[in-house]
């Protein structure tokens, strides 16, 4: 199977963006993002969004895609992903997919399968019983019927639980069991076990207590750049509200909920938990992804293990262009 694109994939805050952009300045790449919040316009400190000098220095896609209203999937990343893999590649340079939403890349590795359509009746209903019981009660029912979903979200996530809530109430299978490409019919599936044609090279801390500590360091840097002001001017445009996906973004949400006690310190403690329980979802998600070359993101060689390790992963990688780089 032919090498399509590399894929360095980590938890927040473990230096994916730093190992990429010195992969970046070794070899001809194209970076492209694969974070639901960084293809949003108007959320860059809160998202750790590439700097425009970085920007400037490598081509980067999908980031700043879509205004904060919109919605983002992962099967619109899928075809996004694939065909902008395409595009680098003719033009004789590695698609190199950066990020840490790993439902993404598990649809590009792995395949997605065609879940149900968005059923209004239904969705109506569990809403009107959320007003009535309160999420964390529908989230406890989701558990019973989808223990693997409901472990990773959190009880108030009311966006994702009516999602799930939908998708067994309509099909009669959890989500969980289609995002894992158990679909029953071979005909309901999009794509396959296509794991050989994206190698993933993936940050994992050996010591969690590191991993938490950079989470921290970068909360403080962000409230120093101005995070607050940002999600302040969210606020104030008018169109935005709580329960849009852009909104419910780690960080973004505890800061908007919390923008008008003026508790710097609540706030502070709430997101570093929010972003603590990210990070384990995230490294969970890794854990189901055998198919990785990992490479201790906590440890003194990180960047020189990092890049021998992309270096191999990419002399796979077959390119259209007649100016091919050299991957290793």
């Amino acid at each position: 199977m032919s090498v399509l694109g590399l894929c360095l994939a980590g938890p927040t805050a473990s230096g994916k963006s730093a190992l990429a952009m010195a992969f970046a300045a070794a070899v001809p790449v194209e970076i492209i993002s694969v974070d639901s919040a960084l293809v949003y316009r108007g959320m860059d400190i809160g998202t750790a969004k590439p700097s425009a000098a970085d920007r400037a220095a490598v081509p980067h896609h999908l980031i700043d895609i879509l205004e904060p209203t919109q919605a983002y999937s992962a099967a619109r990343f899928v075809t996004d992903a694939t065909r902008l893999a395409a595009e680098v590649r003719a033009r004789g340079r590695l698609p190199l997919l950066v990020g840490g939403t790993m439902l993404y890349f598990k649809a590009l590795r792995d395949g997605l399968d065609t879940m149900p359509a968005a059923d209004a009746a239904v969705r109506t209903a569990i809403d009107q019983r959320a007003a009535l019981l309160g999420w964390p009660a529908l989230h406890a029912e989701l558990a019973k019927v989808d223990p693997a979903t409901a472990a990773r979200l959190p009880p108030a996530d009311s966006q994702r639980i009516q999602r799930a809530l939908e998708v067994w109430q309509v099909s009669g299978r959890p989500l969980s069991s289609w995002q894992l490409g158990k679909a029953a019919d071979p005909g309901e599936r999009q794509g396959g076990d296509s794991s050989g044609a994206w190698p993933m090279v993936s940050l994992e801390p050996t010591d969690r207590a590191w991993l938490h500590q950079r989470i921290a360091q970068r909360w403080d840097s962000m409230m120093a750049a101005g995070f607050l002001d940002e999600v302040g001017g969210l606020r104030t445009r008018g169109d935005l509200h709580p329960e849009l996906p852009a909104m419910r973004c780690v960080g973004y949400r505890q800061a908007w909920n919390m923008l008008d006690a003026d508790d710097a310190v609540s706030l502070r403690a709430s997101a570093l938990a929010a972003t603590r329980q990210l990070a384990k979802r995230q490294l969970t998600w890794l854990r189901g992804m055998p198919a990785r070359t990992v490479v201790a993101c906590d440890g003194g060689d990180c960047l020189e293990q990092g890049l021998a390790a992309l270096r191999t992963a990419g002399k796979g990688l077959a390119l259209s262009a007649s100016n091919k780089p050299a991957a290793g």
